[in-house]
């Protein structure tokens, strides 16, 4: 971590929905998904907001033997989109307890907001979370 890592780093995030990024499409073995109408889905919203918090704070940390991973997230998702709309994600860093990092998230696709909430993140030697996660393979 360096030393400018600390509350207050804010950034947004700019992103046009493809329809690849659509309910149907997040699992397309599902029958109950496929069905479902073509908007922004909830789990790809998910991943733009880690993706922005992301971003926010990669210059402040030793990427990329340094990086961060979900925690949790706590948001909402208030409105749909269609593909072809321009969401905006706004994150902000606001609080830093060692290595876990906490931000404030929200998303807006041009006409609703869209989603709002909390997001945690832990930084991680990438070299060490590998062989962690190695170790795990091999023991399954």
């Amino acid at each position: 971590m360096k030393e400018t890592l600390k509350p207050g780093i804010r950034y947004e995030h700019k992103y046009i929905v493809p329809p690849t990024k659509t309910v149907p499409a997040l699992y397309p073995e599902s029958e109950e998904f496929t069905a479902m109408p073509e908007v922004f889905a909830t789990g790809f919203l998910v991943g733009f907001l880690e993706w922005a918090c992301i971003r926010a704070i990669n210059p402040h940390i030793d990427w990329p033997r340094e990086q961060t991973v979900g925690t949790h997230i706590d948001v909402s998702h208030l409105a749909a989109t269609p593909p072809g709309l321009e969401v905006t994600a706004t994150v902000e860093l606001i609080a830093v307890e060692g290595k876990k990092l906490v931000f404030a998230v929200e998303a807006h696709d041009g006409v609703d907001l869209i989603s709002k909430g909390r997001h945690e993140r832990f930084i991680i030697n990438k070299e060490k979370f590998d062989a962690k996660v190695g170790a795990k393979k091999v023991g399954t």
